[in-house]
């Protein structure tokens, strides 16, 4: 039982940083990024934060979500285009 507690307490951490990583990350990235660049990175970040979280959380791979959710979320950000006109 007391690994379990570890894995749980070692989830939470992980989840704090990658969140703190997605709320950094964009800010200190786009200056001078054109707004498709600026949604990809956000995307990125997002997606990176969240695919950690549900990785770490899940029992799986913290590392391995976030590369999928980053790579997910850059793309999604990149393929959402702004509909002024």
């Amino acid at each position: 039982m007391h690994s379990l507690s570890n894995m749980a307490g070692r989830s939470r951490g992980l989840v704090r940083v990658a969140l703190a990583v997605a709320i950094v990350a964009p800010l200190a990235a786009c200056d001078g990024l054109s707004s498709r660049q600026q949604r990809a990175v956000t995307g990125g970040a997002v997606g990176a934060a969240g695919g950690a979280a549900i990785g770490a959380l899940t029992g799986g791979s913290a590392l391995t979500g976030a590369v999928i959710g980053g790579a997910g979320g850059a793309a999604v950000g990149a393929l959402t285009g702004s509909n002024r006109r």
